[in-house]
């Protein structure tokens, strides 16, 4: 292991501690992944399975070549399949970030969206954060589910799971799944006192075209935004 695959993984336990600590993931749950670099061809690493992120070491994240294949020391995280299939069909994925954060979950077990309930719904590409079809976790039927919800989208909710953003490096993944939460948490607040004002899709056209001219950037070409 040299010493920029080694720095590249620990950034992956650096991210999953990042996660445990501001509250949007606990203990095993959750995981991440990142591609190996610049050549997609080679692959990605991902947390491994049923390991507390403060044991983490770099030698525990898992190669995961684009045709599956696994190489290292521990299991895969049991999540293996959509990441894979993010990896395989959206080029802007650099990075994913699965998590359980109480209010995205809480929508999610709800069976709702994030619709344009505040305008920083525009960072994740459109007016809403899909929520995906219910699938059993691990399952080729939950990456078919989440790939349809994140058409045109940085993030999207899994019914009766969690929450999943791609970003375009892990600290952008990070910042994007901890503005996720926010925006659950706003919206559940919203619904407790009443009915929610909701942005036009006209005004969110406009939002989405000003942030990706900050930086953001547009969604991956085979995934236009509907």
């Amino acid at each position: 292991m040299n010493d920029s695959e080694r720095a590249l993984r620990q950034q992956v336990i650096d991210t999953c501690r990042q996660l445990e600590a501001r509250g949007l993931n606990q203990g095993t749950s959750g995981n991440v992944s990142v591609r190996c670099g610049a050549d997609a061809a080679a692959g990605f690493f991902l947390t491994p399975t049923n390991l507390p992120y403060d044991r983490m070491v770099p030698e525990d994240v898992v190669h995961v070549t684009l045709d599956g294949r696994c190489m290292g020391r521990c299991r895969p995280s049991s999540e293996l399949p959509f990441h894979l299939a993010i990896m395989q069909q959206r080029r802007d994925a650099i990075a994913v970030i699965h998590t359980h954060s109480t209010h995205a979950t809480t929508l999610a077990c709800l069976r709702k969206e994030i619709p344009a309930v505040h305008y920083l719904v525009g960072l994740f590409g459109g007016n809403s954060l899909r929520c995906a079809e219910y699938a059993t976790f691990g399952t080729p039927e939950l990456s078919a589910n989440l790939l349809r919800a994140l058409a045109g989208r940085r993030a999207a909710l899994m019914a009766n799971h969690g929450l999943v953003v791609i970003g375009s490096d892990l600290p952008q993944a990070l910042a994007l799944t901890s503005e996720a939460e926010t925006l659950a948490t706003i919206y559940w607040r919203a619904l407790c006192a009443g009915q929610p004002a909701l942005l036009s899709d006209t005004e969110m056209a406009v939002v989405v075209t000003k942030f990706r001219d900050y930086g953001y950037g547009p969604m991956d070409a085979s995934n236009p935004n509907p």
